[in-house]
């Protein structure tokens, strides 16, 4: 009897590979949530390589299995978290994971997190073994790969859209095709193409909402009154949008709005010490925290908020309506910056460009027009927020159909 039998509804393992930040995590926690919200039957499995998972609340019905972590180095190589230990060891413990939690839980489908063989391939084997056994599996994207010239080859490395060919039942791309296409530069066979494009479906953007407030949650003071949220996601790669708020506050004292900023719990000691440092000479203007699982919370109270512009936090400022500046990211992906700006195009954000100069005085301007900028529901987008409707529909589809490989076997 498979782990859990008693459950008749449909059961749903995603994989996140999980090497960089919080974004990977976030999206698998919010598709998992709504996977058994709508169902109560139903179950779900991340299994993750974030180092920070323990640190998340997931609804009832949802486990989470934790990976050995890697790191990304500047160069754009990998390691394990534990450099005494080679990455090959890693990886091989990382499969070993993945193929017995599989086997465990014998899941109805496989949702896997934007990597279609998995991080370095890990992922091959559990493909395999759901491949043979008709388990149905989905592909799902972000709304942005990256651009053209850096994500083709990455692909051809990876051997991606051979695997996706191969295996996939379906592709699912969290966005709207008229904000961006993430396949569409892919070069395929007139015959692959085909068979991706019946399999491709765009579900829209994944609405958050406030998840379940912890028993003895507090908040910083600055949430009492009116702020502007300053977050840099996981706080990795966020030195830099931090060092310009700060300035714009040292350089014009007449900001009319606070700052409360998030560093992320993976920014540098040294930078976040510095910045700590900083923000004690501002009189109370600017104020921090490291890290808030659930920032929904401050989100929805900010009166404006600031970000690099990644996957996650874009849909938490469209589903709570918050007027905001992005501040993207162009290294090593240029993909917060096709999403910004496209946005931008489309009335729903503003954007600055760090390649376009970093004086104060230029985000200190864009923090004194933030309230008045135009709230994202103000432009009308049909679909833009449906995404997790698409997929709780989807899942219901597939787990219980008899759709399967008979279209990918006459690939293989």
């Amino acid at each position: 009897m498979r782990e859990d039998e008693a459950s008749s509804g449909p059961r749903v393992l995603i994989y996140s590979h999980d090497t960089f930040g919080l974004g990977h995590l976030r999206r698998s926690r919010a598709i998992a949530n709504a996977i058994v919200s709508g169902d109560v039957r139903a179950r779900a499995v991340i299994v993750s390589g974030s180092p920070v998972i323990d640190r998340f609340a997931f609804a009832p019905g949802v486990r989470t299995v934790r990976l050995p972590p890697v790191v990304k180095f500047l160069d754009g190589g990998y390691g394990s978290r534990d450099a005494a230990v080679p990455l090959d060891r890693t990886v091989a413990l990382r499969t070993d994971i993945i193929t017995r939690t599989c086997a465990a839980f014998a899941p109805d489908m496989i949702v896997v997190d934007k990597e279609p063989a998995g991080f370095h391939g890990e992922l091959l084997p559990t493909l395999e073994w759901a491949f043979e056994r008709g388990i149905r599996l989905v592909l799902g994207l972000r709304d942005v790969l990256d651009e053209a010239d850096r994500l083709v080859p990455e692909w051809e490395r990876k051997g991606a859209v051979d695997t996706m060919a191969r295996f996939y039942d379906e592709i699912w791309v969290y966005g709207l095709s008229r904000i961006h296409a993430p396949l569409a530069a892919l070069p395929m066979e007139a015959e692959t193409a085909t068979r991706i494009a019946e399999r491709l479906t765009y579900t829209g953007y994944l609405r958050r909402d406030l998840p379940e407030r912890r028993p003895g949650r507090a908040e910083p003071a600055m949430a009492k009154g009116p702020f502007i949220l300053v977050t840099a996601g996981g706080g990795g790669d966020g030195a830099a949008l931090t060092d310009w708020v700060i300035a714009a506050y040292e350089a014009d004292s007449g900001i009319p709005l606070p700052a409360l900023i998030a560093f992320g719990p993976f920014l540098d000691d040294a930078a976040r010490s510095g910045f700590d440092a900083r923000i004690r000479g501002l009189d109370g203007r600017v104020s921090a925290i490291t890290f808030d699982s659930e920032i929904e919370f401050l989100m929805s109270k900010a009166a404006g908020v600031v970000a690099m512009g990644g996957y996650n936090t874009f849909c938490e400022i469209l589903s709570f309506d918050r007027r905001a500046i992005l501040v993207p990211r162009t290294e090593p992906r240029r993909e917060q910056a096709i999403r910004a700006l496209a946005a931008e195009g489309l009335g729903l954000v503003r954007v600055l460009m760090e390649e376009d100069g970093r004086e104060p005085e230029r985000m200190a301007a864009a923090l004194r027009a933030l309230p008045d900028q135009t709230e994202p529901s103000r432009v009308l987008v049909p679909g833009l927020l449906g995404g997790l409707e698409a997929v709780a529909r989807r899942v219901r589809a597939l787990a219980g159909s008899g759709v399967g490989h008979h279209r990918v076997r006459a690939y293989s």
